[in-house]
């Protein structure tokens, strides 16, 4: 049985309990001077694009764990909150390791989710000000997106030059909160001095193209030839119209001019993380920039980084959007993230019945539900092995969790041959993820020595973009077939007669499913996938595949998480999520 555990502070009050180190002497700890940051106060920087740039051209490079999860249930399962402590536990085994993770939008902040910043004794700090306006970058971006949408609609009121059809516009406005009542809407109202009447919409900065290009973008220079390969709309004669064509790469790339640049925090206990960049892992490709992952690489031993939602999602965009095309990329050791919780829900104990303030169940019935709902982490863990890549589970411990549950997810994950390991980080910090730590050098040690990391994406590089569907919808999520509505289908042609039709592809899907359909929970088999919308990200490399009812700008629940958030008369936060 569980022995009853004195509350924690909430993490706002732990953030503020905890006695910051200057950046300064951070940086210092990884090998960066104080001419290597630009300073953003005393507890945030950014890294120079000059030590950035060195550090591509580094020939030694550490090791990238990669973090992924279950399927998660609405609350989610604590994988920043893992993340952040494996990084502080290799750090506490003697370990130079850093963490490099995504920017929280603030969407989700004030939306279901709460915070992202991971919690306890494994935060992100300085948390308020990362959860919040941090360095600027998510409204940099946001900036940049919405200027290049003005000059399209500028380029046509005044002549329209390229005979661009205005029916065409692909490229939409962004805003970085939850707004439902601005995915769809009728612009240009008000006469012809409000420019051209058409249909349009906003997705959520985390979903835009311009967030998903600055994230893969190797260097500024490869951020402007993205900029520059933005598909925008089409001619009246179906060619494809091109941001380059109307001069718009350098006005945004003064915008994105440091938003480009790595930000660097540190964690609860001083370990160093860079925090940079947030595109959504249900609908754009969900990790950490490419520059800051390098970075981190060439100055640590071990750098953990994190994919959005679970194995179906991120990690598999990153290996086949972002290591696929970067072997240095490629994840030493994968963890999988995985609750009683979550396993619970997949063994059909409902949302409610796992809410906080309701009633336990009986141990029997808890026991049973889980070993029903292990189905959806092996599978998970079957799709990482499929990648040709170790998988170790770690068992993220919530205080509401009984002894005899945990015991029964180690059992299970041995009954599977899977490596299983608690984490308590959330409670205990480093201390709590000792175990998780040791085991991962151990694991990657010997996948270095006997060279067992095959790393082998899903699909190949000349594939076709159903091609592409087929193959992740078969291999990842378990599914039949895949089918095009009529509109996809369209689209599809004019991506094959324009040549774009060999591009990766970012699948936009539920995260609560292996399907395209929420209620399939579990490990699913033999159901199809449909494809409703293909959208070409050019800019980004890759063409998003719309399934399911997903959305690229999500709306409030009920009872929005910034419902609980509360100031004081100094105008600090009191109170978070």
């Amino acid at each position: 049985m569980s022995v009853e555990l004195k509350r924690l502070p909430s993490d706002v009050e732990l953030a503020r309990q905890t006695m910051l180190r200057p950046i300064t002497e951070v940086a210092h700890d990884l090998g960066l001077s104080s001419d290597d940051l630009e300073l953003y106060g005393k507890f945030k920087a950014k890294v120079t694009y000059e030590k950035v740039t060195a550090s591509a051209a580094a020939k030694k490079l550490g090791k990238l764990i990669l973090v992924t999860a279950i399927t998660p249930t609405k609350s989610g399962e604590g994988k920043t909150t893992v993340s952040v402590g494996l990084a502080q536990a290799l750090r506490a085994q003697g370990c130079k390791s850093a963490a490099a993770l995504r920017e929280p939008s603030m969407g989700p902040v004030f939306g279901q989710k709460g915070g992202g910043t991971g919690g306890g004794y494994c935060q992100l700090l300085p948390m308020d000000e990362i959860n919040l306006n941090f360095t600027g970058d998510l409204h940099a971006i946001t900036s940049a997106n919405n200027l290049l949408a003005a000059i399209i609609d500028n380029h046509i009121f005044f002549g329209n030059k390229l005979d661009i059809d205005p029916a065409s516009i692909t490229f939409r406005r962004c805003l970085d909160v939850n707004d439902r009542s601005l995915r769809s809407l009728v612009q240009g109202v008000g006469g012809k001095s409000a420019g051209v009447l058409r249909e349009s919409g906003f997705d959520i900065t985390a979903a835009s193209e311009v967030m998903a290009l600055l994230c893969l973008s190797d260097s500024f220079v490869d951020l402007k030839r993205r900029l520059g390969n933005i598909v925008v709309a089409q001619t009246r004669s179906g060619a494809p119209v091109f941001a380059g064509q109307l001069d718009a790469v350098e006005p945004l790339s003064v915008i994105l001019k440091d938003a480009i640049k790595p930000n660097l925090v540190q964690t609860s206990d001083g370990t160093p993380a860079f925090v940079h960049g947030g595109p959504f892992a249900n609908i754009a490709h969900g990790t950490s920039t490419v520059i800051s992952s390098r970075l981190a690489l060439s100055l640590c031993d071990y750098v953990v980084t994190e994919s959005g939602f679970g194995a179906d999602l991120g990690f598999e965009k990153f290996c086949d959007i972002v290591a696929a095309s970067r072997p240095e990329l490629v994840p030493a050791c994968v963890v999988l993230v995985v609750t009683v919780k979550a396993l619970k829900l997949h063994g059909e104990i409902s949302e409610k019945a796992l809410s906080r303030g309701a009633e336990p169940l009986p141990l029997k019935e808890s026991l049973a539900a889980i070993e029903k709902g292990f189905a959806n982490a092996f599978r998970h863990a079957q799709v990482i092995q499929s990648f040709g890549l170790p998988v170790l589970l770690a068992v993220n411990k919530f205080d509401f969790d009984q002894d005899e549950e945990i015991e029964k997810v180690l059992e299970l994950a041995e009954q599977h041959g899977l490596k299983a390991r608690v984490s308590e980080m959330y409670r205990r910090g480093a201390e709590g993820g000792e175990e998780l730590a040791k085991t991962i050098i151990e694991m990657t040690d010997l996948e270095r020595s006997s060279e067992t990391n095959c790393f082998k994406p899903v699909y190949g590089e000349g594939d076709t973009v159903i091609e592409k569907l087929e193959k992740i919808a078969r291999t990842v999520y378990g599914a039949y077939r895949v089918i095009l509505t009529d509109g996809a289908l369209k689209k599809l042609k004019w991506l094959e007669k324009n040549g774009f039709d060999k591009l990766p592809v970012c699948v936009a899907k539920t995260q609560y499913s292996f399907s395209d359909d929420p209620g399939k929970i579990g490990a699913p088999t033999g159901f199809n996938i449909t494809v409703r919308e293909l959208r070409l990200s050019n800019g980004a490399g890759f063409v998003v595949a719309l399934t399911g009812d997903i959305m690229t700008m999500p709306g409030l629940p009920k009872v929005p998480a910034g419902a609980a958030m509360k100031t004081n008369d100094q105008g600090q936060i009191e109170k978070f999520y």
